[in-house]
């Protein structure tokens, strides 16, 4: 039971005082330094006067320790993403911590790529993965790097290390802006973005070398999305002349023919 530390916590968290909240919430001071001090036990009416407060679900202020999460954690819960608030699946995301409570940035090379798709909401599993920081990427936000692989991409070399702030709100997505996605068919995807989420509940994906056909995904085989910040490589991007687009759009029409043939014979 985390529940008297929790509203110490938060309440010192927002800089208020004993008699700042009980008198927003009509409630004596001696009664909440008694709750504080775990000396007296709220009833129902009680716990509900802190959760619509603090903004917190009651089974979190009781069941989580909330003086253990990380800053980008408290933030998710504040802004109301709290599983038990909103009933849905959301979630507070895994994430690991330096010694001042900041989060770093969790590397997942080529391969850890098959684990993290297991183990992406797993703290156990985030704890092992390689850590660093970036001074010029904001404190406030919570990054995660990935190695992608491939040419769906290009210019974007093979190899290369992506990093992405993590996306809450998946409405909130940006038509042509790059994420990187967590899917449970695919693993991890790059891509551009089409959000067609309030509409269809999905998201038409597209490469950006054109020998890549867009393709969609339901949200429901989404588990995490991370918006594109930036990418680290030892590779010098190759340009995608004219010479070399007429290749490429030549490929495609071929490509096209053989699926109308395809299409043919299996009539």
């Amino acid at each position: 039971m985390f529940f008297s530390n929790n509203i110490r916590f938060m309440r010192k968290r927002r800089g208020r005082t004993q008699d700042d909240v009980a008198t927003a919430i009509s409630m004596k001071r001696s009664t909440l330094s008694g709750y504080e001090n775990n000396v007296a036990h709220p009833g129902m009416e009680a716990l509900i006067l802190f959760s619509n407060y603090f903004n917190i679900a009651i089974d979190t202020l009781i069941k989580t320790d909330l003086s253990k999460l990380s800053e980008s954690q408290l933030r998710q819960i504040e802004r109301g993403y709290d599983v038990y608030l909103k009933g849905s699946n959301l979630r507070i995301l895994a994430t690991t911590v330096n010694a001042s409570n900041e989060d770093n940035i969790e590397l997942v090379s080529e391969k850890a790529k098959a684990g993290y798709t297991g183990g992406f909401a797993d703290p156990e599993y985030i704890s092992i993965l390689p850590t660093f920081r970036l001074p010029f990427l904001s404190r406030e936000k919570k990054y995660r790097t990935f190695q992608v692989s491939g040419d769906s991409m290009l210019p974007i070399p093979h190899g290369s290390w992506v990093t992405g702030v993590f996306v809450q709100d998946w409405t909130t997505l940006r038509d042509k802006d790059a994420y990187i996605i967590l899917t449970m068919e695919e693993g991890i995807v790059f891509k551009v973005v089409e959000n067609r989420v309030k509409a269809e509940g999905k998201l038409l994906l597209h490469s950006l070398n054109p020998l890549y056909e867009p393709y969609d995904i339901h949200v429901k085989d989404i588990r995490e999305i991370w918006q594109f910040v930036h990418y680290i490589s030892p590779k010098i991007p190759e340009n995608l002349n004219s010479e070399n687009y007429h290749l490429v759009e030549t490929v495609r029409q071929l490509r096209n023919d053989i699926q109308v043939i395809q299409t043919r014979l299996n009539l």
